[in-house]
């Protein structure tokens, strides 16, 4: 198994059940820092309805703040070993942080109420009103690894951000995280709704904790998050909500292609076999909860895999159970209509795959940038040079910064840093221009 195999933002193990052991451990000295620290500051005190939070709010309304419930408080010493930990430059390093879960109302992918959490991260120190970084996460298939709940990798973003000076949003998404359900796994209207309406939940709890913000929103994202990321951007620059403003955008390696790029990839080699068989896996049974794909797995999915695949994915197993329950290949896994449709989508199939693309297909007015790699066999870079393509068709030339032959994990260890960087130089000519 290679060591890069999936976009699970390194969920999934390199080698057997070994990786859990790792994300155990990592997780275990941040519980012992934040014990050290103390607890985060306290914020008033009335029990929410999804978690037993501290804050309650007003009970209707999309991205109304249910309860605000700190889960971290670290120096600005404590975030640079942590980000160490995972190799990362640590130099934009400035403050520590206080985190928080929110939990907040939003929307099925049906349209009906639901709750959704996410993690909130404020910087201990800097400007009295903040920016805000929305990062949202890559593939996760445990409820438990999301921002809000797992101290591993899915905080090493939102930590990033938050140290250099700005307050960050990192939804859970759907169904995982201490929301309801089971997730949408790559349906792009529903993880936006949650994303948008974190910020909602987010400018709300920056008031209540004394850091407001400024509206101004700075969108990044990794792997399935890049996607989400360029829908967001997309939907905050056509004024999905007045009070936020899109500042810049700098995903890394979104899958924005799935018909034209990322499926093609996934049958020709570009995508390793693992790689492969996981997301396709996690994508069909999750899309067929929402639209008619099959009547029974068996139509999609060879025996024995058809009697056990929709289990895997609910969100209560660990990449470590599912990878070793699925075979190596995609030959493997699928029937051979099955093989045959994805590769030539027509239908129902083509559709939920349409409904994914088209989220470069605008033009921004705030700047962009892509970062990927060629040697990315997760997300293959042709996704981003698409989107690239599709930004130059509206008349904005947005650059793919390639980092070369970094695997998919460690091209959002090598480019997180980078956009903070940017992040930075956007801000600067701001405020010279105002």
């Amino acid at each position: 198994m290679e060591n890069n195999n999936s976009k699970t933002c390194s969920n999934t193990p390199s080698s057997g059940g070994g990786r859990r052991g790792a994300r155990r451990g990592l997780a275990v000295a941040v519980v012992i820092a934040l014990a050290a620290l103390g607890s985060a500051p306290a914020v008033a005190q009335q029990a929410g309805p999804a978690d037993g939070g501290s804050r309650a709010a007003p009970t209707t309304g999309r991205g109304t703040l249910l309860a605000v419930t700190p889960v971290a408080t670290l120096d600005r010493t404590d975030i640079g070993a942590f980000l160490a930990s995972a190799g990362m430059d640590t130099g934009t390093v400035r403050y520590g942080v206080h985190a928080y879960r929110l939990t907040y109302r939003t929307l099925t992918p049906q349209g009906e109420p639901t709750t959704a959490t996410g993690l909130f991260v404020l910087p201990r120190g800097g400007a009295d009103r903040l920016d805000l970084v929305s990062d949202t996460h890559g593939t996760m298939v445990h409820r438990d690894y999301a921002p809000s709940v797992g101290e591993d990798f899915g905080r090493f973003a939102p930590y990033l951000h938050a140290s250099a000076g700005r307050a960050v949003a990192a939804p859970d998404y759907l169904g995982l995280g201490m929301g309801p359900g089971p997730h949408p796994y790559m349906d792009t209207a529903s993880s936006v709704t949650a994303s948008l309406d974190m910020l909602r939940a987010s400018r709300t709890a920056a008031r209540e904790l004394g850091r407001p913000l400024t509206g101004e929103v700075y969108a990044s994202g990794f792997s399935q998050g890049g996607q989400v990321a360029a829908a967001l951007a997309k939907a905050l620059d056509s004024g999905a909500d007045r009070h936020f403003r899109l500042r810049a955008l700098a995903p890394v390696s979104g899958p924005y292609d799935l018909r034209g790029a990322e499926t093609p990839a996934m049958f020709d080699g570009r995508i390793n076999d693992i790689s492969a068989v996981f997301y396709m896996s996690y994508f069909l049974t999750a899309q067929n909860r929402l639209h008619p794909l099959y009547k029974g797995p068996s139509e999609f999915f060879r025996e024995p895999y058809a009697d056990i695949v929709e289990s895997l994915f609910d969100t209560h197993h660990f990449e470590e159970d599912i990878i070793p329950a699925l075979p190596g290949t995609l030959k493997e896994l699928l029937t051979d209509e099955a093989y045959q449709d994805l590769q030539h989508p027509a239908g129902v199939l083509r559709d939920v795959l349409n409904a994914q693309d088209g989220q470069c297909d605008w033009k921004p007015e705030a700047p962009v940038r892509l970062y990927s790699s060629a040697g990315d066999r997760d997300v293959a870079i042709a996704n981003s040079r698409n989107c690239a393509a599709d930004f130059a068709a509206h008349g904005t030339r947005v650059p793919v910064i390639d980092q070369g032959t970094t695997d998919h994990n460690g091209t959002f260890m090598k480019s997180g840093p980078q956009i903070v960087r940017w992040f930075d130089k956007v801000a600067a000519a701001g405020r010279r221009h105002r």
